[in-house]
């Protein structure tokens, strides 16, 4: 993983912890070893849909991203959801990617491509402008103040989102943690030159929008935990 520049909080890098939890078993072992190659994202270049798909120069199908997929439950959900499009997940944890490698293989999954790794080394060699969808769903909430710099909403990724993003194009995000929701929120008040807050009253954060589904972790968090869930959807500029 990329090492973390301390006192910079503008930085593109992130320090992850352990990038693998429990031992996978031998089925998500060999999804690992034999899946994982097939649709990885490429270590180098850049990262079209012309190169990831095999489409067509100037026939580029919709892309969308998703930075810290965990198990992978709303990158399948989305990408069964809109078959035309081609989605690219980034996760540095080896368990989730072996949990979304199943939903792929389960779902038969032929737009989606995977990083195991940091999201932004990906996310940077994107052309600007040509995502139509970013999605950011309970990122790790760093919650001490001496660690909010390592969040990944903070002015450096949420400009190269904003680059990387079509005019129109949507960022959604979402939290169960107050201290990173009110940080979010601090962050994104930067950014109204590039988004626009598509709100409308309580209900546009506090009730989960069309075409997002509720994963393990949500579910967990509001009935096992008591969290509220907050949404929220940007519009490009």
């Amino acid at each position: 993983m990329s090492a973390f520049k301390e006192g910079d909080p503008t930085t593109l890098n992130r320090l992850y912890g352990r990038s693998q939890g429990k031992p996978l078993s031998a089925r998500q072992q060999a999804l690992v070893d034999n899946l994982l190659p097939q649709i990885a994202v490429p270590e180098e270049g850049p990262v079209t849909s012309e190169v990831l798909f095999g489409d067509a120069p100037g026939h580029g199908r919709p892309l969308h991203f998703e930075i810290g997929f965990g198990g992978g439950e709303h990158l399948a959900y989305r990408a069964d959801l809109l078959p035309d499009h081609g989605f690219i997940g980034a996760e540095p944890f080896v368990n989730g990617v072996a949990q979304a490698l199943t939903h792929i293989e389960q779902q038969r999954l032929a737009n989606v491509r995977l990083h195991c790794g940091d999201a932004l080394d990906v996310l940077g060699r994107v052309p600007d402008g040509a995502l139509t969808m970013l999605y950011l769903l309970h990122p790790d909430p760093w919650p001490k103040n001496k660690h909010a710099k390592r969040r990944m909403m903070n002015d450096g990724p949420v400009r190269l989102i904003a680059d990387k993003l079509k005019p129109g194009g949507e960022f959604r995000f979402g939290t169960d943690h107050p201290v990173y929701l009110r940080h979010a929120l601090m962050v994104m008040q930067r950014f109204t030159d590039e988004f626009e807050w598509q709100v409308d009253g309580r209900s546009s954060w506090e009730n989960r929008p069309s075409g997002w589904c509720e994963t393990r972790y949500e579910h967990k968090a509001r009935t096992q935990m008591g969290h509220e869930v907050w949404y929220f959807r940007f519009r490009r500029k």
